[in-house]
């Protein structure tokens, strides 16, 4: 072969990957320099001694330094390790493969059911849906709890948020949404959770069942940026059916381990903390997330529940309070009701679906009223009717209160395997109240 030619063939090719060099590590940032970065870029580390890899993405910048959260644990790395850009970026698999599997938030599969079939990649980071391309809400999405859909109706495209304390029963409640909800497909995210708890919830709560669901699963023992983009890989896979057409079921738990795992890279990277420690950005980063939810005009929907971590059962938790801003209803879980041995504890009073009087029929609507009135009256009236001051007669809308107790604490109980029909549900609604 001719000499000039040989040296076009060379020069046509490249054999010569450009990298960075790690200046600086330290637990849970790494300094580097050599590369041209925009913040966001994937980027890949590799030990010049054991060979070993580990994958980050580009948080800060200044000058030619650049700054690197790791999704991954780095022991072993060291100053003067490789860096270089990863090509994939932030696209993570999609496909109907995913139905049925556990996965982590790259959609590898941790179920020890083998490879994945998938047919596209898909960005982890999305823009939320345009506000002028938004459906309307004029749908009924039955989860088949008759204490929500009676009380707390739900409609397709919603977002709605589950505040709770620790043990008061979230994810048994979840487990009931997921397995009664009205939808053809199912995504659950885990994040931040115990290990411990990813085969109980799959087994006690789902019974075992992952018929057209997708589980996504970040754990406690993962890094920060793996539990922050846990949920919002598990948002692309809901979007990727719903761009399908179909209504998709979202529910994560919880949104307060995702606030906590951005304040933990935001106070590394030197944001200033603010109430309870949380930097701003844990603030903004909820509404990018959860605004991505909803119902797309000529597509389907993405009905969300997003569980609440309330620490003391604190409702003015910043994370609540800034969740509860931008969901569009809040179902409060009781831990008085769990000791009155009320399951779901679901106290409807304190909760509300902001779209539920658009959605129901007037019956319906005027007897969720009047279970509120008179549940209220016994509320406030309790104490009086324990120490037997109360006369009866002397009120006929609290003396029906009291007739009517037993059978409104019934109404509100339900045993966590069962699902009711939401026409059966409203009808039994309506017979009560009249």
């Amino acid at each position: 072969m001719p000499f000039s030619s040989l040296k076009e063939k060379l020069s046509s090719q490249n054999y010569y990957e450009p990298f960075g060099e790690v200046v600086k590590i330290n637990a849970t940032v790494i300094t580097a320099r050599g590369l041209n970065v925009s913040i966001s870029d994937m980027v890949k580390i590799v030990s010049n001694t054991t060979e070993q890899e580990t994958v980050g993405m580009v948080t800060e910048i200044d000058g030619a330094t650049f700054y690197i959260t790791p999704f991954s644990f780095i022991d072993g790395f060291s100053s003067g390790d490789r860096v270089f850009m990863d090509q994939e970026g932030m696209n993570i698999p999609m496909g109907e493969g995913l139905l049925g599997r556990v996965v982590n938030p790259f959609m590898q599969p941790i179920d020890g059911k083998g490879m994945i079939n998938t047919s596209q990649f898909s960005p982890i980071i999305k823009a939320p849906i345009s506000a002028m391309k938004r459906g309307m809400i004029d749908e009924v999405f039955s989860v088949g709890v008759k204490s929500i859909d009676g009380l707390l109706t739900c409609g397709k495209g919603q977002k709605l948020g589950i505040f709770a304390g620790s043990g008061v029963g979230k994810s048994t409640l979840m487990g009931m949404i997921v397995r009664g909800a009205d939808a053809p497909i199912k995504v659950v995210a885990l994040i931040g959770e115990r290990g411990r708890e990813i085969p109980e919830f799959i087994e006690k709560n789902l019974g075992g069942d992952l018929t057209n669901t997708v589980m996504i699963v970040a754990t406690s023992d993962d890094s920060p940026l793996m539990r922050k983009y846990g949920a919002f890989a598990a948002m692309s896979v809901a979007e990727h059916f719903k761009d399908k057409g179909l209504d998709v079921l979202f529910i994560m738990d919880s949104v307060t381990r995702f606030a906590m795992a951005q304040r933990e890279i935001g106070l590394a990277l030197g944001e200033p903390p603010t109430s309870k420690g949380y930097p701003p950005s844990s603030l903004t980063l909820l509404p990018q997330l959860m605004e991505r939810a909803g119902k797309e005009e000529g597509k389907g929907s993405i009905t969300a529940f997003f569980t609440v971590l309330i620490e003391g059962d604190d409702m003015s938790d910043p994370i609540a309070d800034q969740s509860r801003s931008i969901l569009d209803g809040h179902i409060v879980l009781s831990r008085e009701l769990t000791d009155f041995g009320i399951y779901p504890p679901i106290h409807v009073l304190n909760s509300a679906s902001r779209v539920m009087n658009d959605i129901i029929t007037k019956e319906h609507f005027q007897a969720a009223i009047k279970f509120r009135r008179l549940y209220t009256m016994l509320k406030e009236n309790e104490m009086l009717i324990r120490i037997g001051a109360y006369t009866k007669g002397s009120d006929p809308e609290l003396d029906e209160a009291i007739g009517k107790k037993a059978s409104m604490e019934q109404f509100m109980s339900q045993d966590a395997t069962l699902r009711n029909k939401y026409e059966d549900t409203v009808d039994s609604l309506i017979k009560l109240m009249n």
